[in-house]
C-alpha cells in the first residue's frame, strides 16, 4: 500500500493551547480515510494543515513533518501550487457568488488556463466526475447561489475537482445536507477514490463505517487509534475508541 501524506511527529499550538500532539500516521493512496472523535478533538486542525489553512491563523506554531508524495508540504511547496494537488471541501457549501460554470472554471482560471474550449471541457469534465452535470449542464450560467444545499456541496467537489488535485480534503462535507443528499456525496466519494486519495472528518460513525476503508480515532488533540475501518469498528484495540463508537461518550 502507498501512502500518499506521511504525517510524522507532529505537534500544533495555537500560543499556548496545544492542539495536536505528537501525531504520526500514512493516508493511503486512492482510499477513503475516515478521521473521527468528539468535537475539538483535532480532527478539523490536522485536516487544514495539510492544506496549510493553519498558515492564515495567528499564534498558530506547526513542528514535526507533513510529507505530500515525499515532500515537505511547509517548506517545498508554494502554497497555490500545493492548494491545487490538495482540494478541500467544507462543512457548509460555500460557492461562489457567480455562475456555476464560472465558479468551476475559477481555479483553472486562476492556474492560467484561457481557452474558452479548454475551460468548457474542464467544466464538464469536474461537474460528470461530481454527478451533477445532467442536473446542471442547462444552468450552467445562472447563479450557484440558486442550488440546493445538496448540489450546492457537489458543485464544491466539482469547482475542487477542476484543477486536478490528487487529494482531496473534506471536512464534514455532509453534515448540513439531508439523508438523500448526503447518499449521493458518500457514493461520489466512492466513486473518485479510484483517481483521487480523500481524507473526510466526520461525527457520523455509520458513514465512516460505510465508505472509508481507514479509519483514525482522535481525543483531545491525540490520535488514539488507526487502523483499517473494519477493525477499528469490529475489534478496536483502545477501550476509548470503543468506547466512543459504540456511541457512550462524544
Amino acid at each position: 500500500m502507498e501512502n500518499i501524506i506521511e504525517i510524522k511527529n507532529a505537534d500544533l499550538h495555537y500560543n499556548d493551547f496545544k492542539a495536536l500532539k505528537n501525531i504520526n500516521m500514512n493516508i493511503p493512496k486512492h482510499e477513503i480515510t475516515a478521521l473521527i472523535g468528539p468535537s475539538g478533538c483535532g480532527k478539523s486542525t490536522l485536516l487544514k494543515s495539510i492544506n496549510r489553512m493553519n498558515d492564515l491563523v495567528e499564534g498558530c506554531k506547526i513542528e514535526g513533518e507533513f510529507l505530500l508524495e515525499g515532500k515537505n508540504i511547509y517548506q517545498d511547496y508554494d502554497v497555490n501550487i500545493l492548494r491545487k494537488e490538495v482540494g478541500m471541501v467544507f462543512q457548509k457549501p460555500n460557492p461562489f457568488p457567480m455562475s456555476v460554470y464560472d465558479n468551476v472554471a475559477y481555479g483553472p482560471r486562476t492556474h492560467g488556463i484561457r481557452k474558452k474550449k479548454d475551460l468548457d471541457d474542464i467544466v464538464e469534465d469536474a461537474l460528470n466526475k461530481a454527478a451533477i452535470w445532467e442536473e446542471l449542464k442547462d444552468r450552467l450560467k445562472k447563479s450557484a447561489l440558486g442550488l440546493s444545499g445538496g448540489q450546492q456541496q457537489r458543485l464544491c467537489i466539482a469547482r475542487a475537482l477542476a484543477v486536478k488535485p490528487k487529494v482531496l480534503l473534506m471536512d464534514e462535507p455532509t453534515s448540513a445536507l439531508d439523508p438523500i443528499s448526503t447518499l449521493k456525496i458518500e457514493e461520489l466519494a466512492e466513486e473518485l477514490k479510484k483517481e483521487y486519495t480523500i481524507a473526510n472528518v466526520t461525527h457520523n460513525m455509520k458513514q465512516a463505517a460505510r465508505i472509508s476503508d481507514t479509519t483514525a480515532f482522535f481525543l483531545l488533540g491525540e490520535m488514539i487509534e488507526c487502523n483499517q475501518t473494519t477493525e477499528i469498528f469490529s475489534h478496536p484495540r483502545n477501550n476509548k475508541t470503543e468506547e466512543y463508537i459504540t456511541g457512550r461518550f462524544g
